[in-house]
């Protein structure tokens, strides 16, 4: 049985990179964005690439809304056996700490932890009648360096690093690994290291290896 990657917050960079190279492992793919036409035109880019993907659209400030995409992808493509949280952040979330109002932190905490937890909710059921599953959250770092000069990342990254601890201490033993990538430069820039297509492969070591919470770019702590 073919099982599924879900990409939250799928995009033409970092998300279409790991679809490609998940797909390229047998995994079906469900693309998951906002915008219906935008996952739509990745999932033709990966269905002429010989990879069965398709498209949802769903908001992650909208928990019905993903559990309604998560739950139909599952049954469009089959289980969903791995879980990729890596939705960009609005740039209210990239502001200045002491200009950031009360609305914007509530707002890039919903996004980050509460649209992560309804994701979440929405496989786990599923990966658990597997037997197996993957969760990985992608984050900046200033999910662990707090940085004042984006104060809604900073706070709601460290508030999603925790969710995600907690959850791989909890799962462990029912062999779901739930592990962070920590990009500390951002996606592209230079660095190969940090291209999308090296980005993918380091994404499927942490697959592969199913051991440590979390990975730095370059490095593991």
């Amino acid at each position: 049985m073919r099982t599924t990657i879900a990409i939250i917050g799928a995009g033409t960079g970092l998300g279409l990179a790991a679809a490609h190279r998940f797909g390229a492992e047998g995994f079906n793919v469900a693309l998951v964005s906002r915008r219906q036409e935008h996952v739509n035109a990745l999932a033709a880019e990966l269905d002429d690439a010989g990879i069965t993907a398709r498209g949802y659209a769903a908001d992650v400030l909208d928990v019905e809304s993903l559990n309604v995409a998560l739950t139909q992808a599952a049954e469009d493509l089959g289980p969903v056996e791995i879980l990729q949280y890596s939705p960009v952040p609005s740039k209210e979330y990239l502001r200045p700490v002491l200009e950031t109002t009360r609305e914007e932190l509530r707002s890039a905490l919903e996004f980050s932890v509460l649209g992560a937890a309804a994701s979440v909710g929405a496989v786990l059921s599923g990966m658990r009648k597997l037997g197996r599953g993957t969760v990985i959250f992608i984050n900046g770092s200033s999910a662990i360096r707090p940085n004042h000069n984006y104060a809604g990342t900073s706070a709601a990254f460290a508030a999603e690093s925790a969710y995600a601890r907690m959850l791989h201490d909890s799962l462990a033993s029912e062999d779901i690994h739930v592990a962070q990538l920590i990009i500390p430069l951002g996606i592209g820039g230079g660095d190969p290291a940090h291209e999308p297509a090296a980005l993918a492969d380091t994404l499927w070591r942490m697959y592969s290896d199913s051991e440590d919470f979390r990975t730095f770019v370059g490095s593991s702590v």
